[in-house]
């Protein structure tokens, strides 16, 4: 079987991705509540106890908040990198020692079948990483919660097959909506989020002359539509000379409900 996957939920309410192949089944993050966590999986039809790893990528609340919980009700070995389990290992409770993982920033592991790298990326949090999944020559990119996308980040991750890449803000919907200044300041800055056109402007420096899957992912639930994030990536992507619709498809992700089960 070739490698799938399923964005389960995505949002400042929480996150997780679920990929596997015929051998390998492994979860990016679990931020929701352990009870949401399983319904999650129940509507893409899999069991949880078959998880063969448990990847995060920063110990921010919608990203951990059912990790512990989760992990230990199913007996689900852990990867984080050192700063990060520094950073969240009290948030997640009693673990067991072989539930716990190393996985540094910028290192590759092999998972059965799927090869990932992880890389590094400019947020406010301990030592935040995302990754990229390669299997049978076919590539799939998880980056959301990125202040900028810098060159390296953009080299790690070019000529990927499927993308789920954060879209977070419109910028004039940010600026005139109800966030107090300081909060506003830290999406915009170098350690927040990525707005609909910069990441427009990325994705279009990094796909490649093939078809490729994107999937518009953590989207502000105050500052952001899914319209207008669709419209406004199609727009920029056109105008950087890429065929929307033909080679390049755009889709949803949500916050509460999964992506259908999606050959890479």
């Amino acid at each position: 079987m070739s490698m799938r996957f399923s964005v389960l939920a995505s949002g400042s309410t929480g996150n997780a991705m679920y990929v596997e192949t015929a051998s390998q089944r492994i979860l990016v993050d679990a931020g929701l509540t352990g009870k949401k966590m399983d319904e999650l999986f129940k509507k893409i039809d899999r069991d949880p106890k078959q998880i063969d790893a448990l990847l995060v990528t920063h110990e921010h609340s919608d990203h951990i908040k059912g990790v512990g919980i989760f992990a230990r009700k199913h007996q689900l070995p852990i990867y984080a990198n050192k700063k990060t389990w520094n950073a969240m290992e009290q948030q997640l409770g009693q673990l067991s020692i072989e539930q716990k993982f190393e996985f540094d920033q910028d290192t590759v592991k092999q998972f059965g079948d799927i090869e990932v790298e992880s890389f590094g990326v400019s947020h406010d949090a301990a030592d935040p990483m995302f990754y990229c999944f390669r299997q049978g020559g076919r590539k799939l990119v998880l980056a959301t919660d990125m202040g900028y996308v810098s060159e390296r980040i953009k080299k790690t991750i070019e000529g990927a097959d499927s993308y789920v890449f954060e879209s977070n803000h419109d910028l004039n919907m940010l600026r005139v909506g109800r966030y107090p200044w300081n909060v506003k300041r830290r999406i915009l800055s170098d350690l927040g989020h990525v707005s609909n056109e910069d990441a427009a402007l990325a994705l279009g420096d990094v796909i490649q002359d093939k078809q490729v899957d994107v999937y518009l992912a953590h989207l502000s639930l105050d500052n952001n539509m899914k319209d207008l994030a669709r419209m406004t990536v199609k727009q920029v992507l056109e105008q950087e000379g890429h065929r929307v619709g033909e080679s390049i498809q755009i889709y949803d992700t949500d916050p509460n409900q999964p992506t259908a089960l999606s050959v890479v």
